[in-house]
């Protein structure tokens, strides 16, 4: 029985699907650590996390499989041993697993118990829940090792505490949401080590998976509640810990506290992570985007030049008869600043070419707001075509306030393959930009100084797709819109509460009746990252069809 231990934290990114890479990674870092106990790995590491439905697939069980083999063939040297989370295939149930990797072979499986079936997780429609786990023995020490989930709740802790565990080691797979990296640590496992008088071992992964992004966080927490280890967020890390026992108590000895990111700084961090995983990952060799003179475009193009590199930023500006001069040199001014590629090309032919082509059928009609949809399409249209021959993704550029209400295009400035800004409302937007403007995000590639003209930020919000149009003429100000659908959209507030809040009853109905009917749109919009707690289309999922008004 020993009276010390190293562990070493290996706070990664993943890919899903990529099984024998993930592996191969895990093996590189578990070489990194060096003379170590215990490498540790995030939940699902070597398959990738959240892997959705691939996970059902029998080949991809049989592949996981034999790579899960692989690293525990890996640990016959002599060196360190390693918890690696995956998956196991027993009969017709599929369990969510940690595997202790130690002597040539697997040592140990555990088991998740808590399923979380809310929001992004749907964990129990692929999983089955494991027993209550036992302690694992490690080197004479008795591992409690609950696995997410697991942690969050306190039954599977007490449990282990009960049954003689000695230090608690979660693996994590813990998705970034805002204030989530405080709440992990201040309210749920400071809980977990309160209750169990057990040190805790917090460990998450990093990086973009579609429309999740992980920020890491993870940390160390001793006995008596107080952090020893802060791992940086949004990057890959490795830390060595090392912990001695005395008076029958584990101690982690202490070590570097990382300082995260406070708002609006790690808002904007997520989507820089985010949008680089989901484009270099599918293998695009750079993003293109329609470059407006407007807010919402030039905090885009600056998200991907430090996502990707100026280099990699295709700005296209596609004016009108309806676009101003301020817009057009707000536009280059902005290109200059990010330093990425702006290229010009009028509209003003083809929306000819479809007054004319549609003059016979609209000949009875005025002209309305079916106009300027042509405009935008037409703008789609243009954007999609130089993606389709150079191969640059699409970025679109709305907003949640604008995609809340429909206002947008759909086949027009909705189409696209991502969007920086789909769970970003408005006024998150401006918060990012007046940020950006000032700082440089610690894992961003794009410029040192301001990436946009101050008059971008200050300008009154304008689709200009009709004479002196402002967004104001068709909705609220924004900061009394962003209020009313914080309330019905992340709060699920009725109308008579929202009201309540200060608010005009006829706008907030008026409000809540555009969110729904513009739920046809939301669903063929492109995927973009989750930032809060009920982003369209992985945590809030509505009927397309639905009579309800709650006012």
């Amino acid at each position: 029985m020993t009276d010390t231990l190293i562990i070493a934290m290996a706070q990664l990114n993943q890919r899903v699907g990529d099984l024998k890479g993930n592996a191969d990674a895990m093996l590189e870092w578990r070489a990194k650590a060096g003379a170590v106990d215990l490498v540790l790995f995030p939940e699902q590491q070597l398959i990738g996390y959240p892997a959705e439905d691939l996970v059902l697939k029998p080949a991809f069980q049989k592949a996981a499989a034999r790579e899960l083999d692989r690293l525990a063939q890996a640990t016959a040297d002599g060196g360190p041993a390693m918890l690696v989370g995956s998956i196991l295939q027993e009969g017709d149930a599929l369990y969510n697993i940690v595997a202790l990797l130690d002597g040539g072979k697997i040592a140990a499986i555990r088991k998740k118990h808590e399923l979380p079936n809310y929001g992004t997780f749907d964990e129990k429609r692929i999983f089955t829940p494991g027993p209550l786990p036992e302690p694992v023995e490690f080197r004479g020490v008795k591992l409690g090792l609950p696995i997410c989930e697991d942690g969050w709740l306190p039954k599977v802790c007490s449990h282990l505490k009960a049954q003689g565990a000695e230090l608690l080691i979660s693996v994590n797979g813990s998705p970034y949401e805002i204030d989530k990296d405080d709440r992990r640590l201040e309210q749920v496992f400071a809980a977990r080590v309160a209750e169990t008088g057990l040190p805790l071992i917090f460990l998450n992964r990093i990086g973009g998976q579609d429309e999740l992004v992980f920020d890491g966080c993870s940390f160390v927490l001793n006995a008596d509640g107080v952090a020893a280890h802060h791992l940086p967020d949004w990057e890959e890390h490795l830390r060595i810990t090392r912990w001695r026992k005395q008076a029958g108590r584990w101690t982690c000895e202490a070590g570097e506290l990382a300082e995260w990111e406070d708002h609006p700084a790690d808002i904007y961090s997520a989507m820089v992570l985010a949008l680089r995983d989901y484009v270099d990952r599918n293998r695009f060799p750079g993003v293109v985007l329609g470059l407006s003179g407007g807010i919402d475009s030039a905090i885009c193009a600056a998200i991907a030049a430090d996502a990707l590199g100026p280099d990699r930023v295709w700005c296209v500006m596609l004016p009108s008869r309806f676009t101003g001069q301020l817009s057009l040199d707000l536009a280059s001014e902005c290109a200059k600043m990010i330093g990425c590629r702006l290229d010009t090309i009028p509209i003003n032919p083809a929306v000819i070419a479809f007054d004319e082509m549609l003059a016979g059928s609209f000949a009875d009609r005025e002209v309305d707001i079916t106009e300027e949809n042509v405009q935008s399409r037409i703008r789609g249209v243009t954007l999609m075509a130089l993606s389709n021959k150079f191969g640059h993704m699409l970025l679109t550029t709305g907003n949640k306030s604008e995609m809340s209400v429909g206002y947008a295009t759909i086949y027009g400035d909705m189409a696209g393959g991502y969007n920086p800004l789909k769970d970003a409302y408005k006024m998150t937007v401006f918060a990012i930009s007046r940020w950006r403007n000032k700082h440089k995000p610690r894992i961003g590639l794009g410029p040192d100084g301001a990436v946009m003209p101050d008059a971008i930020i200050t300008r009154p919000p304008s689709a200009e797709l009709r004479p002196d149009q402002k967004d104001s003429d068709s909705l609220p100000e924004y900061p009394v819109l962003d209020d009313i659908l914080l309330g019905l959209v992340e709060q699920e507030l009725s109308v008579d509460e929202v009201t309540a809040r200060g608010h005009d009853r006829a706008v907030v109905e008026r409000i809540e009746r555009l969110l729904y009917i513009a739920e046809y749109k939301r669903r063929q919009a492109p995927p973009g990252v989750k930032l809060g707690s009920r982003n369209f289309g992985r945590d809030r999922r509505y009927p397309i069809t639905n009579a309800f008004r709650s006012g």
